[in-house]
């Protein structure tokens, strides 16, 4: 398939849409966070990084995300998983580098626990690991919590888009099933954390939690002290590419 193109792949019943570039090994895998895309700054400076190097790419939406199908609403922890671990068996072959952006580093730890004999490498940006329970659950008040139990969901403004985040009952119990934060997480592999030091969505403190936790044979914490959660100026790209050099070697 031509770079650039778009198709659909077909995963647990539902078309999800996909980009994916034949290239040298390892393939560099895009996990995007929490309501974006495949076509944000960071996925789009990484594809454009893989196509000049000729490194193997791929980036995709999840359910209810982007362009592929279903409603956001309907989408659960374990329902990105199965998509992510879908493109994975189906889509590509030999050693991967998963880059995990917030929601995506969370995604991506798990695909990393789940199929070890694959994932070589993981670059983590603002890895939101845990984040229905830790950084959703945790902040809300009570009434909050209440409304969602009673209500099935909430709604709530997105410093991203217009439209509201919209956080179910079935997000938080799911999210419960894969929570890793509670124990040393072991991975054979590199991991390379870029974090912002004024996230103000998935705080310092949490990454550096998640990051002394994680055993592996190298880690590298890369702090970017003014970076907000986007990370996605020219020089925060710069950073985020290097770190996907490193990797490709």
């Amino acid at each position: 398939m031509p770079f650039g193109q778009i198709e659909a792949f077909t995963a647990d019943g539902a078309q999800l849409a996909l980009e994916q570039a034949p290239g040298a090994a390892p393939t560099f895998v895009w996990l995007g966070g929490f309501k974006s895309d495949m076509a944000g700054t960071k996925a789009e400076a990484l594809a454009r990084w893989a196509e000049a190097r000729g490194q193997g790419f791929v980036r995709f939406d999840y359910f209810g995300h982007g362009r592929s199908e279903g409603r956001f609403e309907d989408g659960t922890i374990s329902r990105w998983l199965a998509d992510t671990l879908a493109v994975i068996d189906q889509r590509t072959e030999g050693p991967l580098v998963l880059v995990g952006s917030s929601m995506g580093g969370w995604l991506a730890l798990l695909a990393a626990r789940a199929r070890p004999a694959r994932v070589a490498g993981l670059l983590l940006i603002a890895p939101a690991a845990d984040f229905t329970e830790r950084l959703m659950w945790a902040g809300m008040s009570s009434s909050v919590r209440a409304a969602i139990f009673m209500e099935g969901r909430i709604e709530e403004p997105s410093q991203y888009s217009p439209e509201p985040n919209i956080i179910t009952r079935a997000l938080i119990e799911d999210g419960r099933k894969h929570l890793i934060m509670d124990q040393p997480f072991k991975f054979a592999g590199p991991v390379r954390i870029l974090q912002g030091g004024a996230d103000p969505d998935v705080p310092l403190a949490h990454v550096e939690e998640l990051a002394a936790l994680i055993r592996s044979d190298g880690i590298t914490f890369d702090l970017i002290p003014d970076g907000d959660h986007r990370l996605s100026r020219p020089a925060d790209l710069e950073r985020l590419l290097a770190h996907a050099e490193a990797l490709a070697r």
